[in-house]
């Protein structure tokens, strides 16, 4: 009795609430105040608002990029700016803090609140985000005692200081939303559901020590909970996943909306992956039928992905990090991803007023095809979303007296349920390609090349009868780590035979190794994302008397998920000679040598200070393992982004004027028969105009002459549209909550525009008829109009911006053979290049 009544009093407050909203939406959506929530959406200083966010790291680019990373996020139509806190940024030594650089974090939150944009507070402390450790510092392994993440008094114990420490500088600078600032939501703890079997009672009890912990120290804001179905009552619990509105089962309560906190753009790439995809129609597809199933908010995980610096991410994860995001690693637009979803998001605020104020009706037409409404009764407020979930066949629906063509696997938008506005399968606006151009003044290099000497046990300071565990001796300080043995040999050890020879075996607990034996370098082996434990075993050459074995051992980033993250390892855990004449001998408790690091790290050979501490000399010919070149370069042309391209190259790491740029690995292949990451950003940021010192450190034998400084732009923009789509969405405009046609008869137009200093340069490509390919590599067919280029190039050669309308009357009719006749949908492609006015 007393549930039942609880539950009559909440749908009460819900519809007290809706009826407070509908004579109180604001079309300013910065609105910033009191924070509260119902079961529509969240409410922001009276205002109810649409959350359309988008993940932005500030790690992971630079403050210099961050005013147009942010302005872009915006003119791409989110109205928030997700992020995670970093604690391992942040607090890399216990007690010492670092807020300066790309790690200051107020100063990314207030260049958000100056866009008029709010943000989503991701405090974790674990945040997995395919960041070293998950975030968590390294020190914080070896506090005694400590279990990660459970009901455990020594991780909780650091766990709160450090949340207490960072809503205190929030409220400090007063940018909690009821303080005026841009913050509106914050989220405690990361996917937990993932591992909380793991720790049994004490995984629930952490749970809810989380949720109770985090909103005693700040109540100002909802706090959220992702992908946490036994989320207490005082947090919401959200979604993460590519299709929320298909698998998520709401949220904790009726009293809360439905939040999707990770809509992955694509998927994050580790070391020895093909290229990672998601489709703009696709996200645009499950984005809308969030919304039509009472979802309000939707962040995409990544908007901008950017770059792991330095030694920032995690396990063989790449220094790339999803690239494939609306703004690319360079904070350049994808298209059509960024544009696509743009119009989405600008559909989905005409919708707003019906969305918050009318009634959800649902009609099954058939187990693919749905027809959902929001319709205040007495007002002219209605949407309608037609939704078609079949992935091969297309569907015509009626819908109130009119029919309506519905593409496969897609919904279409009906913002005052009559007109047809946009469709998530029909891209209106433009694509775009990606090129990077080698650079006319950066490439003039002299490179010259130092050798580290390889160890022997006799030079390791570190003794111990078995090899150490790697990541407890390195502390995360470097990835490297020098292991050392010796074994004296008679006649009766060797093999008897010159055709056979020994094998060395040696265990590893990942994550890869280079083996010397007697200074020769006999291999590099290493393991994988999926199987970390690799063994590798070799042919060796040994001699009569004493043989130095000598292997540098080292991490590609530390575990960032999973249970007992604190009990994870790496290194040596077993070596063999095999093939002995005396048989397979075990040298695994023969005495071992330490020694954290290599030579060129503890001389800062990556600085110009470093630098002059050893001998270098001039380097060519084939490329030889554990071996450091450098070269001067002057800065690029241009203000474009920098890449550099490492073909050729084994697996090391770059440095430019001394700032670690991040791993690179091109002889890890993926199974398409290529590395997974060949360019590597270099923020403009990091250079000076002239004599930029450039670093490598190759651990594997590449070849330097292969690297190359690249500008990257995407100057070649495209239109691919057919004649039956939806007329492009500035072609409407809500007024008095009616929706009209701004102009008299709306119709499909391919629409280009280059950057605001750039213009249409070259037309590259035109076909209208059956046209097919994509954007920087379209095919002519069989059926095309022979007017079309010359309409493409009046219209547009010379200028910023154009249009072209899909009409026969102007672009002519399309001759071929017989399909064409047949056809009677026909494509439109363009395909032109933008470049500097001066240069036309």
């Amino acid at each position: 009795m007393v549930s039942r009544t609880r539950s009559a009093f909440v749908l009460l407050l819900i519809a007290i609430t809706l009826i407070f909203v509908s004579s109180d939406i604001d079309d300013n959506e910065y609105t910033p105040g009191p924070v509260t929530y119902n079961a529509k959406s969240i409410i922001v200083g009276g205002n109810p608002i649409l959350i359309f966010s988008g993940s932005v790291h500030y790690p992971r680019s630079t403050p210099e990029m961050w005013p147009d990373i942010i302005r872009l996020a915006k003119e791409g139509g989110l109205n928030t700016i997700a992020t995670y806190v970093f604690w391992n940024a942040h607090e890399p030594h216990q007690g010492h803090f670092n807020f300066t650089g790309n790690y200051d974090l107020v100063k990314f939150i207030k260049l958000i609140a100056a866009n008029n944009m709010y943000v989503v507070l991701r405090l974790g402390p674990f945040i997995q985000a395919e960041w070293n450790l998950g975030g968590l510092p390294f020190w914080l392994r070896e506090v005694p005692n400590i279990v990660f993440r459970t009901y455990n008094e020594a991780y909780m114990r650091h766990m709160k200081r450090y949340i207490e420490f960072i809503v205190n500088m929030m409220k400090t600078e007063k940018l909690f939303a009821p303080q005026g600032g841009p913050i509106i939501l914050a989220q405690v703890e990361n996917e937990y559901n993932h591992v909380q079997e793991s720790y049994k009672e004490q995984g629930i009890q952490y749970v809810k020590w989380a949720a109770d912990t985090s909103t005693a120290l700040y109540s100002g804001v909802p706090w959220i909970m992702c992908k946490q179905k036994d989320a207490p009552p005082n947090v919401i619990s959200t979604c993460n996943g590519r299709h929320c509105a298909d698998t998520f089962g709401g949220p904790n309560g009726p009293d809360k909306p439905s939040l999707w906190t990770e809509n992955w753009t694509a998927q994050y790439r580790v070391f020895g992956d093909p290229p990672s995809q998601r489709a703009a129609e696709d996200i645009a597809f499950s984005v809308a039928r969030f919304f039509m199933n009472n979802g309000s908010m939707t962040n995409y995980y990544m908007y901008h992905g950017g770059t792991n610096f330095g030694r920032s991410s995690s396990t063989y994860t790449t220094t790339r990090y999803y690239d494939e995001a609306p703004l690319d690693e360079f904070g350049l637009i994808r298209e059509p991803k960024w544009s696509h979803l743009r119009d989405l998001h600008k559909t989905l605020r005409l919708t707003k007023k019906p969305f918050l104020c009318g009634t959800r009706k649902v009609q099954d037409i058939n187990q693919y095809v749905q027809i959902v409404t929001y319709e205040k009764p007495e007002s002219r407020l209605c949407a309608a979303f037609l939704s078609n979930r079949h992935k091969k066949v297309h569907r015509t629906v009626d819908f109130r007296g009119k029919q309506y063509f519905l593409a496969r696997r897609s919904v279409t938008i009906l913002p005052d349920c009559k007109n047809l506005v946009f469709n998530t399968e029909l891209i209106t606006s433009q694509h775009n390609s990606r090129n990077f151009i080698p650079s006319k003044k950066a490439n003039n290099f002299k490179w010259e090349s130092y050798r580290e000497s390889i160890p022997t046990i006799n030079d390791l300071p570190v003794q111990s009868k078995t090899p150490l565990e790697l990541t407890s001796m390195t502390k995360d300080t470097t990835d490297y780590m020098w292991y050392g043995t010796s074994l004296n040999l008679d006649k009766d050890d060797l093999p008897m035979r010159s055709d056979i020879m020994p094998v060395i075996r040696i265990q590893s607990l990942g994550d890869a190794l280079l083996t010397f034996v007697n200074g020769q370098y006999v291999g590099f082996g290493h393991g994988s994302f999926i199987e970390k434990p690799f063994t590798f075993s070799r042919p060796v050459s040994l001699k009569l008397g004493v043989n130095h074995i000598s292997v540098l051992a080292m991490t590609v980033g530390l575990p960032n998920n999973g249970a007992y993250m604190e009990k994870r390892f790496s290194g040596i855990r077993a070596v063999m000679l095999q093939g002995m004449n005396s048989g397979t001998l075990d040298i695994t408790l023969n005495q071992w040598g330490h020694k954290v690091g290599v030579e060129g790290e503890s001389l800062q050979l990556f600085t110009e200070e470093g630098s002059k501490k050893v001998k270098w000399a001039p380097a060519g010919g084939p490329g030889t393992p554990i071996t450091w070149y450098k070269t001067n370069f002057n800065a690029p042309e241009g203000n474009n982004p920098v890449a550099i391209k490492m073909e050729r190259m084994g697996k090391g790491v770059i440095w430019v004027n001394g700032y670690n740029i991040g791993r690179y690995w091109e002889n890890y292949r993926s199974p398409l028969g290529a590395p997974s990451q060949t360019e590597y950003h270099i923020p403009r940021s990091y250079l000076k105009p002239r004599d930029n010192l450039l670093v490598v450190y190759e651990e594997s034998s590449g070849t330097i002459d292969g690297v190359a400084i690249n500008t990257v732009n995407r100057d070649i923009i495209c239109s691919f549209m057919c004649d039956d789509y939806p007329p492009n969405l500035d072609s409407w405009k809500m007024e008095n909550d009616v929706l009209k046609p701004v102009v008299e008869k709306p119709r499909p137009e391919a629409r280009l525009v280059c950057d605001s200093d750039k213009f249409i340069k070259e037309i590259q490509f035109v076909s209208y008829g059956n046209p097919w390919g994509s954007c920087g590599n379209y095919m002519q067919g069989t059926c095309q109009a022979s007017n079309a280029k010359k309409v493409v190039e009046k219209a547009c050669l010379g200028k910023n911006s154009c249009s072209v309308p899909l009409d026969k009357a102007i672009l002519g009719d399309p001759t071929g053979d017989a399909s064409c006749s047949q056809e009677k949908v026909k494509t439109l492609a363009i395909q032109v290049r933008c470049g500097k006015k001066k240069d036309i």
